[in-house]
Order: structure tokens, then sequence, then C-alpha cells
């Protein structure tokens, strides 16, 4: 009972603190009072709750006591009970009602709570530092990355992707109504994810360069040195300055990753010089050394930028296309398994980068292209060279036709087969298996495309999207035009020439020369997770630990 009566005296002295604080004219005056609100916090339950709600609301008459009441506010958002711990979140907006300079300071503290792991409570923050970013989202945001995001040493990593979360699910979505004004917000926030970059995994990357994609200031209209500025922020999280170690699993996946990243800005207009150059000096040289389906991954990639190489580096890059073509284009049969996918990939890798060097592949295979440039070379014997490379080219014709022929059958027996099957089991495995036929016809008939071209002594070479590549989506048939400006999305490129009717849904792109294994070898193209144009890949891995642990992998 006394208990009881001490309690309520305590609520009762409360509610006089605050009605004289309100009836005052100069609160500055009532010193004891906002005393006796303080030491409030440090009373029963409701006292804290009511001394939570009156803290911040004279917090500003009394600048001297300061510190004295954040200090005692901040316990009362830790204190054992739920209800004073809400009640106390939800105050701390209110301190920076009319001292905005405690904005920083209280996003720190609310910043802090993220992981707390009551849902009203959590809700409680989530509330409170959305008031504050309406308040001032220059200050909340600059708060929120320098102290929990680019602070990677002192930051807790459980806080730190409590936060990274917060931003992504509550402050990008809404962007449109927090970032103004809009030109001057953007590219605030632009420079604290630039400066935030130094330490992130392969999934935080990505959706920090969604978002920066997503920004106004980036948008169609965007100038190219604006798209540059994505380019050059890919590049430094590739390390193209850094020395290449094909052992290093790590810095491969983030190169792919941030090479497959770029190519929509490749097609905006930027550069993809050093990309293509530290492909050509570091990687290409040491292909066979890498992992299997990291292979494949850097000659699709590789295939997809070709079409935007400078003439310059194309001719720089072209030597070692050839030596890599021809390794898997043997100049007769050998009884080792052929995979198409690396031929369709190099082939086309070779058409685009040749179209803007023509003349660099008369000492390379041979032709008589003339340019009147000294580099034509026209004095030279290059017949060896033409001899060579036109047998590997029919080499593998002869191949790609068998193994159509080998896979056209095949496809009446999965028909046969799917009218067969009764559980949706079985017919799921031979849609996958039609599927995947249907793709290796598609990656036979684009070798036939493209070899074709290649016998003449000055071949036209192709530099549009007639060919659309095997894992990309295929150009419904229904379009009334076969070919596609050079600006379009590479999704909707031209019909490849093939005569095959090929399946929408098919996308994977590994093959084999032994033709009996075609099909099952085709599921390795699948590694890019059913990429299609712009898609994002099924990984599922980030890239490797960066001075914290936090795996790109």
């Amino acid at each position: 009972m006394t208990d009881a009566s001490e309690d309520a005296s305590d609520i009762e002295k409360l509610y006089e603190f605050g009605e004289r604080l309100n009836e005052a004219k100069d609160k500055s005056q009532n010193v004891k009072d906002y005393e006796g609100i303080i030491a409030a916090t440090r009373g029963s339950v409701k006292a804290k709750q009511l001394a939570a709600q009156l803290i911040p609301r004279f917090f500003k008459f009394f600048p001297n006591l300061s510190s004295q009441a954040v200090y005692a506010h901040i316990d009362l958002c830790e204190d054992q009970e739920l209800g004073v711990r809400v009640q106390a979140i939800r105050g701390l907006p209110l301190f920076c009602k009319d001292t905005p300079e405690y904005v920083s300071k209280i996003v720190d503290i609310l910043a802090q709570l993220l992981t707390a792991e009551e849902n009203v409570e959590r809700d409680a923050v989530h509330k409170a530092l959305m008031s504050l970013l309406r308040q001032d989202v220059k200050a909340s945001l600059t708060a929120l990355f320098i102290k929990h995001i680019q602070s990677v040493d002192e930051t807790d990593e459980n806080l730190r992707e409590k936060v990274l979360s917060f931003i992504r699910d509550k402050v990008f979505p809404l962007k449109a109504e927090l970032l103004k004004p809009q030109e001057e917000m953007e590219r605030h926030i632009t420079d604290l994810i630039k400066k935030s970059l130094h330490d992130v995994t392969g999934a935080e990357f990505k959706m920090f360069m969604d978002f920066l994609k997503s920004l106004s200031i980036f948008g169609e209209k965007a100038p190219p040195e604006r798209i540059q500025e994505l380019i050059e922020i890919i590049e430094g999280q590739a390390d193209l300055d850094a020395q290449f170690n094909v052992s290093d699993g790590d810095h491969i996946d983030r190169l792919l990753s941030c090479l497959y990243m770029a190519l929509p800005f490749f097609m905006r207009g930027a550069s993809n010089s050093k990309f293509m150059n530290y492909v050509n000096k570091h990687i290409i040289p040491v292909f066979e050394k890498l992992p299997e389906e990291r292979k494949l991954e850097l000659l699709k990639n590789l295939a997809e930028s070709s079409p935007y190489t400078s003439p310059q580096d194309s001719r720089q890059i072209l030597p070692s296309v050839v030596q890599l073509l021809k390794k898997y284009m043997p100049w007769r049969k050998t009884g080792e398994e052929t995979n198409f996918t690396y031929v369709e990939c190099l082939l086309y890798t070779f058409h685009h980068l040749a179209h803007k060097a023509p003349n660099a592949t008369n000492s390379l295979c041979g032709y008589k292209i003339v340019t009147g440039q000294p580099s034509d070379r026209l004095g030279e014997d290059f017949s060896e060279q033409y001899k060579d490379f036109t047998e590997r080219l029919s080499n593998i014709e002869e191949l790609s036709r068998a193994t159509m022929k080998k896979l056209t059958q095949g496809m009446a027996e999965h028909n046969k087969a799917m009218a067969a099957a009764k559980s949706d089991e079985a017919k799921d495995k031979i849609k996958t298996q039609k599927q995947n036929a249907t793709t290796g016809l598609r990656t036979c008939n684009n070798i036939l495309a493209m070899t074709q071209q290649l016998h003449s002594k000055s071949p036209l070479f192709i530099g549009d999207r007639r060919v659309n590549l095997s894992w990309k989506e295929p150009v419904k048939p229904s379009l009334p035009s076969t070919a596609t400006a050079s600006g379009a999305k590479r999704t909707t490129s031209a019909a490849n020439g093939s005569g095959n009717t090929v399946s929408k849904r098919a996308r994977g792109g590994g093959s084999s020369g032994a033709h009996n294994q075609l099909v099952n070898r085709a599921l390795e193209g699948l590694s890019y997770g059913g990429r299609s144009g712009g898609g994002q890949r099924g990984r599922g891995r980030g890239w490797g630990g960066r001075g914290r642990g936090r795996g790109y992998r």
C-alpha cells in the first residue's frame, strides 16, 4: 500500500512540474521542475512513462541540462519494461523539433535501437527514424551512413545489417518523397553510398547499384559523364587496379559479377575499355586455370561486352580471342568433347571485335581486307593462317550439323516421352530436357550463322544484332522487323537466321561435342541462373570477405 501511495505521489508531482512549466512565461526559470522530471526516470514504471513524454517536451528551454536530459532519456530507451522503452523511443524525435542540431545524435541513438527484438519496439524505432528523415533528410542519412555503414571497424555487424535493411526497406522506396531538393539530395546520397563501398558483400553492392540506377540523376536523360560515373563505381568494386591471382576465387567472383553488372551501362555509352583490357591482359592468359563454371561466365560476359568495345581496344584484344577460339574450334576431329557454347561466345566476340578492326584479322586469320592503312599488311603471306582457320571453321560446322541432327531426333523422343509421362516430376524433367535441347539447337544455329560468313577471303563481319545469343530471350516470330536499331535492348535483338522455332523459355547455354551427351552437358550453361537480357544471375552468392569476414560468395 505504501509503494502504491508513493507511486501516486510521484505521478502527482510530475503533473505539477508539467503544469508549472506549461503555465510559466519564462520556462527557463523553472529549473527545479525540469530537474524533478529528469529525476523521475529513476522512479516507478508509470513515472518513467510520464517522464518520457515530458523530458523532450521542455528540452529546448534548459540547454544547461541537455546532456543530463538526453542521457536520462536514453536510459529509459533501455529500460526493462517494454512500455517504458516504447514511450521513450517515441519521444526521441521530439528532442529535435526545436533543436535540429540534435538530429544526428538522435538518429545515431535510434539506429542502435534497430536491433530490438520486440516488434512493437522495432516499429516505434522505424517510425521515429522516418520522422527525423522527413525533418532533416540530409543530416539523418549522413548519420546513418557515416556512423553505421562507413565506420567499418567500430560498427557491430548485426547492427550494420539492421541499418542496411532499414535503408533498403524504408528509405529507398520513399526516395521521391524524402530526397528533396531532388538533385542536391540524390547527389548527397550518391556520395554517401560511394564512400560506403570499400567493404560490402555482393548482395549489398547490387542493392546500392540498383538504387543508384533508379535515381533521376542517372536516368535516361543523364549525360554521358553520369553513366561513366556508375561504371567507375563498378570498376572500383571489381579491383581492376589489382594484380590478378587466378587462385583468388573471391576476386574472380567479384570481377565477373561487376562485369555483368556493367553491361547495361556499356549499352548506354559508357566505356568498357578498362574491363576489356583487364580481361585481355590478366584473365584470358590464364583462362584454362579458371573454374569451369567461371569460364562460361567469362565468355558470356565477353560476348555481351564486345559490341561496345572501341576499335583501338578491339585491335588489342583480337589476338587473344582468336587464340582461344582456335583452342575450342579444333583443326580436325580429335574425339574430345566440343563445348559449343564456348565456340558460340568466342565467334560472337570475334565478329564484333573484327567489325571494329577488320584488317587486324589479315595476319591472324589470313584474310585480305583492304582499308588503305599500313596495318593491312597485304604484302605479307598469311595463306597458312587462312587455310588453318577455314579448316577449323569447316570442322566446327560439320560437328554442329551432326549435333543438330542428334538433338532434333532427341526432340521427337522427348515429345513421345512427354505424352507417356504420368507424374508431374517426370513431365518437368522432360520439359527441362526439351528446353536444353532447344538451346543446344540455337547454339549450333548461331555457330553456323557466324562461321558461314568467315570462309570468304574478305568477309563481312557481323556488327549488328542479327545473331541472338542462345542464352538470351529469343525473338518472338510475330515481330515485323528482323533487325533492331543499334541502341535497342539486346533481349529484343534480331532473329539469328535459324529456321528452328525455339522455346521462349530456353535460356541455358552449355553443350558438348559428344552428341549423345550434349543435352546433359547443356545444363552447365545454366550457371547464370536463367540469365536473360538485363536479368539477375541466380548465383545467390556474394563475394568474399574484405576486411570483415563478410563473404562475397
